[in-house]
């Protein structure tokens, strides 16, 4: 599901005269997943808070939900194109006012650097929206409003993925692809290593791969790691070396 709706979104945006690479590609598909991955999330947290009998604040407002500007739902639970934006309307809207609304989050909640509203106004003030077609920008929403974030199975393939995007944009002229770490792996090396909390000194490094094996055992395997015992690792010995020696002139001494 996930691999033929980046493929149709990457044919869209190779019609479309704003994007003209793999970066591009990236780029676009990037902030619009994000809101979209944004509203699912937002609509689990008000039905956890609504079971609850809680009241939920949602992080943005009306106008600017995903729901509201992109994928206004019907009767029938599929998007009402009478209502839906496309065409110049879509473009004016997301360039003059959804992505200024979004940029301004950074500064509404300047003293708070690791709110989520910050990070949202700080993504945003970075980027912005390539896509010069209006019918372009409306049916890559189309494709996708159709994608779902429900399950871990879901999650790890969408993760995989853009991930495998990411790795290509290496080919596209700068080093995007050097921090690509494929999930499987990351896996694989924590359960050989069955890390335990406590049985590690601490580090911390900006890569994205790096906070992922950190991420990982914490994620899926708490109860383990507090109680499984450390893995017993052999000292490491270096091996013999097979290297002449250098032989010190007759006028030197040894130190």
């Amino acid at each position: 599901m996930f691999e033929q709706t980046f493929k149709n979104i990457d044919d869209v945006l190779w019609k479309d005269a704003g994007c003209t690479s793999e970066l591009d590609y990236t780029e676009q598909t990037s902030w619009l997943l994000f809101l979209k991955y944004l509203d699912a999330l937002e609509s689990d947290r008000a039905m956890s808070a609504a079971l609850n009998g809680k009241p939920y604040t949602h992080l943005l407002d009306t106008p600017y939900r995903w729901e509201t500007w992109a994928a206004p739902k019907g009767k029938d639970g599929k998007i009402d194109h009478n209502t839906a934006l496309t065409g110049d309307d879509l473009i004016q809207f997301v360039n003059g006012k959804l992505f200024p609304y979004l940029h301004g989050f950074k500064a509404k909640h300047n003293d708070q650097p690791n709110t989520v509203e910050y990070k949202i106004g700080e993504i945003f003030g970075e980027i912005k929206n390539r896509i010069q077609s209006g019918y372009n920008l409306r049916e890559i929403i189309d494709q996708i409003d159709q994608l779902r974030f429900q399950s871990q199975t879901e999650k790890h393939e969408l993760s995989h993925l853009y991930e495998a995007k990411i790795k290509n944009m290496g080919n596209a002229g700068r080093n995007g692809g050097e921090y690509y770490t494929p999930r499987p792996l990351i896996r694989a090396i924590v359960a050989v290593t069955a890390p335990r909390l406590g049985s590690v000194r601490p580090f911390a490094t900006p890569p994205s791969a790096r906070r992922a094996f950190c991420a990982k055992p914490l994620h899926t395997s708490a109860p383990r790691i507090r109680s499984a015992p450390p893995p017993r690792i052999a000292p490491y010995k270096s091996a013999p070396s097979t290297a002449r020696k250098k032989s010190h002139s007759p006028t030197s001494s040894p130190s």
